[in-house]
Parts: C-alpha cells; sequence; structure tokens
C-alpha cells in the first residue's frame, strides 16, 4: 500500500496564500480551492477567514 501524503498542521506558504486569494475571488467553491492547494476543507475555510476572504458557496 503507498504511502499517504501527509499535509497535517503544516504552514501556509505565501504561493499558497496567493492562490487561495485568486481562486477566491475568481468565485471557485471550497472544495474545488481546497483540492487545488491539496489542503482540506477546514484548513481552507479557516485560513480564508483569517485573512477576510469570502468564498462563494456553490450549490
Amino acid at each position: 500500500m503507498a504511502e499517504k501524503f501527509e499535509r497535517h498542521r503544516q504552514p501556509w506558504t505565501q504561493d499558497e496564500i496567493q492562490k487561495l486569494h485568486l481562486l477566491a475571488k475568481k468565485g471557485m467553491g471550497l472544495k474545488a480551492i481546497a483540492k487545488a492547494l491539496t489542503r482540506t476543507e477546514e484548513s481552507t475555510k479557516a485560513r480564508a477567514k483569517e485573512d477576510g476572504l469570502n468564498i462563494a458557496k456553490l450549490r
């Protein structure tokens, strides 16, 4: 069985933060942004809230 890549409690890099801001401004949903950043939805949501970003609620 292949080892799972762990990102648990890894600090956010400046590149990841910039990408988060860009994707949020484009109106992408939380799930898509989290997948693009290889982060959990919870982590992505927390960082967006910390930075004062609004993530689109897609239904």
